[in-house]
């Protein structure tokens, strides 16, 4: 088999998978993502209705972004996301990535939607901000120096 076809295929049962798991309604939309090598696109979707209620992309006419195709661009893609769902009275929604692993733009855009409103995915993974920047850091432990020879298996005597 072609070796895109095979890739197609496989990225198409990781949508199936992740996708029956996942309902939109209107009060709780299905946030689904889709990203291209230059753009990314993102739609709130009730699927009782079978309607999208919200939708922002990277290629729309009003967007001033130079280039959608990055983590700043998902990012403003989710903060405008957020601000639609708030227009129109959505809290929460369930994240669906589709074939896309969590990871890089798609992350970025669900982290922006969280931040900015729209309750889509956990905030737990965020590194935590220092309190005070007065603190110094906590002095790192130091390794002791490693010896030459120091690991090795000894070896057998020879008769």
């Amino acid at each position: 088999m072609d070796a895109q076809k095979l890739k197609h295929r496989r990225a198409e049962r990781r949508k199936h998978r992740v996708r029956k798991t996942i309902r939109g309604t209107a009060d709780h939309p299905r946030l689904s993502v889709h990203r291209s090598n230059h753009h990314i696109y993102a739609q709130l979707i009730d699927d009782d209705a079978q309607v999208t209620l919200a939708a922002a992309s990277s290629n729309d006419k009003d967007t001033d972004l130079k280039h959608g195709g990055n983590i700043a661009g998902a990012a403003a893609i989710g903060k405008k996301l957020a601000e639609q769902a708030k227009a129109k009275g959505i809290k929460s929604a369930a994240f669906d990535r589709g074939a896309y692993r969590f990871h890089g733009r798609v992350k970025a855009l669900a982290r922006a939607a969280t931040e900015g409103g729209l309750v889509c995915t956990g905030l737990e993974d965020v590194p935590k901000k220092k309190a005070s920047s007065d603190a110094a850091p906590a002095p790192k432990a130091a390794k002791a120096p490693k010896v030459k020879g120091e690991g090795k298996k000894p070896e057998k005597a020879k008769a």
